[in-house]
């Protein structure tokens, strides 16, 4: 199969072309080629979707976009977050469409965060309910652009991905250097619900997708079992064999991280069930089983 891919050289990215380069062909859009070389092996690498031939290829996986997660939310960074999602996912669906023989399939990423802070759930694929905040406002826009190349000819997949747990990266290597210390800690009440997936999982959702002949819509990118903030930290602290008594309260957050604390401080309670509806099954379900799969 023919795929092109954008976002290569994040960290599910890099973890699909590891699945796929030896069974596919893999093209990976990138703005910096000389860095991205050194990361990726056995893909042919672009800088520009005018290198590319649509009507060569079968499927696309748009994951590119600024790190939501890495800098205070200024106006300039939200504005870049924004952006590097918005203009590119505009271009490929428009690329799409022109194509005579268009990819068959679009997967599209996204977020839990288009749900917003939800107090209630769970929350599967059908719920339409969200509260209007940042998070949602990029996840939304992300999602109508990538829904604009469904036609007759192209399957649009959108996966809205969770909280990532791997060896490396991700979530964890924020979280890790403090409960390494003993000094981590459940987040302000920590009843709030973090829906996660161990990368291995959303890597093999990924080629899931790409396979099923009928996959389309909105698919969680999280595992069955969210669990709340307490309890992510509990197990976290026994599979690094260090307390967690720190906790660390609502406003020391909002004054380091500003608006962006609103990550962390409130969640969602999201359940995956058309993936399970798919036929798709989980390695790691369960929180315990992710975290003592991890080389942490």
């Amino acid at each position: 199969m023919r795929i092109l891919l954008t976002g290569g050289t994040g960290l599910i990215g890099q973890a699909l072309i590891k699945r796929w380069h030896l069974q596919h062909d893999v093209t990976v859009l990138t703005r910096d080629i000389g860095k991205a070389a050194t990361l990726l092996a056995n893909v042919r690498l672009v800088h520009s979707l005018d290198e590319v031939d649509f009507n060569s290829i079968d499927a696309v996986v748009n994951l590119a976009g600024e790190p939501i997660a890495e800098k205070r939310w200024t106006t300039i960074q939200k504005d870049r977050i924004c952006q590097s999602r918005w203009l590119l996912t505009e271009d490929l669906a428009g690329r799409i469409l022109q194509a005579r023989t268009p990819p068959h399939l679009l997967i599209n990423g996204s977020a839990v965060g288009f749900y917003g802070r939800q107090d209630h759930g769970p929350l599967d694929e059908h719920y339409s309910g969200f509260y209007p905040e940042f998070s949602h406002d990029v996840c939304a826009r992300w999602e109508n652009l990538a829904n604009r190349a469904k036609t007759d000819k192209t399957r649009v997949a959108i996966v809205r991905i969770g909280i990532v747990l791997a060896s490396s990266g991700g979530a964890l290597a924020k979280m890790l250097p403090a409960f390494k210390l003993g000094l981590g800690g459940p987040i302000s009440h920590g009843a709030q619900y973090m829906s996660w997936i161990h990368l291995d999982d959303l890597v093999a959702l990924f080629d899931h997708l790409l396979h099923q002949s009928d996959a389309e819509g909105i698919y969680h990118g999280t595992a069955p079992m969210a669990v709340t903030n307490q309890q992510f930290t509990k197990l976290l602290a026994e599979r690094l064999h260090r307390p967690a008594w720190f906790r660390v309260p609502a406003f020391v957050l909002k004054l380091a991280l500003g608006e962006m604390s609103d990550l962390l401080i409130y969640g969602q309670q999201v359940y995956p069930q058309r993936v399970l509806d798919s036929g798709f099954r989980y390695q790691y379900p369960q929180l315990r089983q992710a975290l003592d799969a991890l080389d942490l």
